[in-house]
């Protein structure tokens, strides 16, 4: 995008000024690597550890800069839970309330949100509700009495998540229960989670980020807004690096067997959209959404992906030759960030799994009591808000009621993943049309497109007290698009 894209002219700009311009898909600034890449499907897939309790119930994690391989040949620092990135996957059950105590070794403060999570609010990751640096510690509690589904965690400091999290503060987390158990899909090795991000590298092998003058110790300097800005101004639209990572491997390789195999995909990017498919061909077999099991599977030749969210799907590699190569592409790009990861199919091997044509049983509807407009647009002075007000914490714009149901409707001037936390919610509509094949079941995380309206049914359950929901783009999150709102 040119400059003057930059500078803002997409507020002023219509939907079909856009599609003119070949815009609709663009949703953040490249930041290129000053490093020589290696070639992709060359390092192979790493899979995150699990966590391990210390004791029944209780894990523990120290957040803390490490130096680790990344781009190979090279070391990259991170900030990471564990000195890991990602950070260990937590793989929990049901009801089990867990507690997670957090151990903040590093020179800034953070604040840990457990996305998807139903989570009283003292444990939900307040952007305001920090951890102190050089070793302050925090009890979260979660009492986890939600529905299998796949989770993820991630920094969500004041002002900063975007370059705290770029530079490693994220992981996944499993939910599992009964119901889940009882279906004969993949797990084990075939179960592979998957966390997708881009990054840009310095010449060094550092994670390279646009911070402003000031900011790259992470002080950053006041903006407009009265906000801390982290972000250099010529990336206010959002950060896409040229490096596509799988978790934490540029464009990695993973063998495979002729079999059903069940993806986690989980989008951990600033602000890159995906949409994802299988080359030479082939469909995604999606069994699951956001916050857990679809009711019935739903065929895909392409997967639409935004920050913050998640599907649970079954690729059967079956389809292909032995000694055949299967690509995930992303055909919102060109160039390196065209190619996510590849799939080589190794050898025949017994496969007892199957999709069941019924899943689960999700919650059903509940009738809403009241419909409410969330507006997310750049002002005329450049400023990312909500109802035309930038983030002021402590004013809710909502206040739902406990066990209550409402339409949220939702409005954009641009890209805008909408992430609603504690609320679970069924995408109902988008401008006034059916949802997309890809909206299918319970949900925290939707796109919300240049000039769409997308309405929502939001369920409001678990707890009371306050809560947010913002974009998630990172950079417009920090640049002040949230707002809170109270159950009551």
């Amino acid at each position: 995008m040119s400059a003057l894209t930059r500078r803002g002219f997409l507020g002023a700009l219509g939907a079909t000024a856009l599609a003119a311009a070949g815009c609709a898909e663009i949703s953040g600034e490249l930041l290129r690597s000053r490093l020589a890449l290696p070639r992709p499907f060359t390092v192979p897939l790493p899979i995150p550890e699990v966590a391990r309790p210390v004791r029944p119930g209780r894990y523990e994690v120290t957040q803390r800069v490490a130096r680790i391989e990344i781009i190979p040949g090279t070391t990259t620092e991170v900030l990471g839970y564990g000195g890991t990135f990602p950070g260990p996957t937590f793989d929990l059950r049901r009801g089990s309330r867990v507690t997670v105590a957090v151990r903040n070794e590093l020179s800034v403060p953070t604040s840990t949100h457990l996305h998807g999570g139903v989570t009283p609010p003292g444990s939900d990751g307040y952007p305001a509700d920090l951890v102190a640096s050089g070793g302050g510690t925090k009890d979260y509690d979660y009492p986890l009495e939600q529905r299998a589904a796949t989770l993820w965690y991630h920094d969500h400091r004041m002002d900063f998540t975007g370059p705290q999290v770029w530079r490693g503060l994220a992981g996944m987390a499993l939910v599992r229960d009964e119901e889940e158990d009882a279906l004969p899909l993949p797990r084990g090795e075939r179960e592979l989670p998957l966390m997708i991000c881009d990054r840009a590298f310095d010449e060094d092998g550092s994670f390279r980020y646009p911070s402003p003058p000031g900011g790259g110790n992470h002080t950053g300097h006041k903006g407009h807004t009265g906000h801390m800005a982290a972000v250099d101004g010529d990336y206010m639209e959002g950060v896409e690096g040229d490096v596509i990572l799988v978790n934490g491997a540029p464009w990695p390789v993973a063998e495979v067997t002729a079999t059903r195999y069940r993806l986690r995909l989980l989008n951990a990017s600033n602000a890159r959209r995906y949409r994802l498919r299988l080359a030479p061909g082939g469909r995604f077999t999606q069994i699951g959404s956001d916050s857990g099991l679809l009711a019935a599977p739903v065929a895909h030749d392409e997967l639409p992906i935004s920050p913050g969210e998640r599907y649970d799907v079954v690729v059967d590699f079956s389809a292909y030759p032995v000694g055949g190569a299967v690509t995930l592409v992303n055909t919102l790009a060109d160039g390196p960030a065209r190619n996510v990861m590849r799939f080589v199919v190794a050898r025949r091997a017994a496969d007892d799994t199957a999709v069941p044509a019924v899943l689960s049983r999700p919650p059903g509807r509940v009738p809403p009591v009241t419909t409410r407009l969330f507006d997310f647009r750049r002002s005329a002075e450049g400023v990312w808000t909500i109802n035309g007000h930038p983030y002021r914490p402590g004013v809710p714009l909502a206040r739902p009621r406990l066990g209550t149901a409402e339409v949220w409707r939702l409005s954009s001037d641009f890209h805008h993943p909408v992430h609603v936390h504690l609320a679970h919610f069924l995408v109902l509509a988008r401008n006034g049309r059916a949802p997309a094949a890809s909206d299918a079941g319970w949900k925290d995380t939707v796109d919300v497109r240049p000039y769409e309206v997308v309405d929502v049914l939001a369920r409001f359950d678990g707890h009371r007290g306050r809560y947010m929901l913002h974009c998630h783009n990172l950079e417009h999150e920090d640049m002040a698009m949230m707002a809170d709102f109270e159950v009551i």
